[in-house]
């Protein structure tokens, strides 16, 4: 795989990213936990990590969730409509324009239709015609 050809797996990457902050986010990591993450750092472009690994290093989280498809969860910044756009084609990862942080949408839920029961039609009453005298 070319080193700089990751369009089709940009929403893994992120997803990777995810699974490693939740790893790493508290800071007791054990023997196990660490392999694991070794595991995960090694699927992910070494620019996208170093990015990632500057944002830990501050102590912020290195990956943000777009709420209602228009904000930043971390910096509650407002996401311009293309950055989401951009993400939901997945065609690329995406920085928040304020905090740095790697942007991703949460997965759709899909939301059953409502049942809305049949109308139950009355029956007519028969047309009464009046005849003329």
């Amino acid at each position: 795989m070319d080193e700089f050809n990751f369009y089709p797996i940009m929403n893994e990457i992120i997803k990777i990213l995810l699974q490693l902050q939740t790893l790493e986010i508290n800071g007791k990591v054990t023997p196990g936990q660490e392999k694991q993450a070794a595991e995960l750092r090694a699927k992910v472009p070494p620019p996208i990590l170093a990015h990632y690994d500057r944002l830990v290093a501050r102590g912020k989280k290195g990956v943000a969730l777009i709420r209602n498809q228009s904000s930043c969860s971390a910096c509650h910044i407002s996401v311009p409509r293309g950055v989401v756009m951009t993400l939901m084609h997945n065609t690329d990862v995406q920085l928040c324009e304020s905090c740095g942080r790697y942007l991703y949408l949460p997965e759709p839920v899909a939301i059953p239709e409502p049942v809305v029961p049949k109308k139950t039609s009355k029956p007519r009453k028969p047309k009464v015609q009046l005849q003329s005298a």
